[in-house]
């Protein structure tokens, strides 16, 4: 009996991944927390299989379609290179990683003053690392009394974007044959449409191309 629930503990203790199969779906390991963007849980099972075509007719879960359209799953190698940026202020720099940027907006829109004039003197410093929390990407990250600040201790959790990205956060880890890494492995991005240039993270291509969740689409 004691073997069992020993047994029993490593099981429930296990943590999450996330696997990047070519050309196919995101294969997601022991997850727990997995809620849409009204942070309603959703169904969950040991291993399940996330659509990240853009054309699963059961979103945002694989039905097979990415076989069917012939999705490549690959980073377009003709895609602009992204740059990091650092702002310096008087307390904070703000780092501005664009290469995993999601454009999401929570930056321009919460500060523009800060964000948009490149300013970090503009607010004060708490203000700034609030905003830069709601950065879902790990593009935006800081670096305060010597050290660089990225990791924000949270839960492992998956959150479907309305209309947008798997947002991931809690260090889950990403297995992904093309050694693709997040800048920031406590949270990233995932692209669920299928068009980024920068798979498997998010571009903001979904907004280009105006990726509608099934729902949104009227199916």
């Amino acid at each position: 009996m004691k073997k069992t629930n020993t047994v029993n503990k490593r099981i429930r203790n296990r943590k999450p991944s996330i696997t990047v199969v070519k050309n196919g779906p995101y294969i997601v390991r022991d997850l727990k927390n997995f809620r849409d963007s009204e942070e309603r849980p959703l169904p969950v099972q040991p291993v399940m299989s996330l659509c990240r075509c853009g054309a699963s007719r059961n979103k945002p879960y694989c039905d097979g379609s990415h076989t069917e359209i012939g999705f490549v799953g690959e980073k377009d190698p003709h895609r602009a290179p992204g740059k990091i940026n650092e702002w310096k202020g008087k307390n904070i720099t703000i780092v501005d990683n664009t290469n995993v940027c999601s454009r999401d907006g929570s930056c321009v829109n919460n500060l523009p003053q800060v964000f948009e004039e490149e300013n970090p003197d503009a607010v004060n410093v708490k203000r700034i690392i609030e905003t830069i929390k709601k950065c879902p990407s790990g593009a935006l990250t800081y670096k305060m009394g010597g050290r660089h600040c990225q990791a924000f201790k949270r839960e492992p959790a998956i959150t479907v974007a309305r209309n947008g990205p798997f947002k991931v956060v809690g260090a889950i880890r990403l297995k992904d044959e093309m050694k693709s890494e997040p800048a920031c492995p406590e949270h990233y991005t995932l692209c669920r449409c299928g068009h980024s240039r920068n798979k498997p993270f998010c571009d903001g291509s979904h907004h280009e191309i105006g990726f509608k969740d099934d729902a949104e689409a009227g199916r």
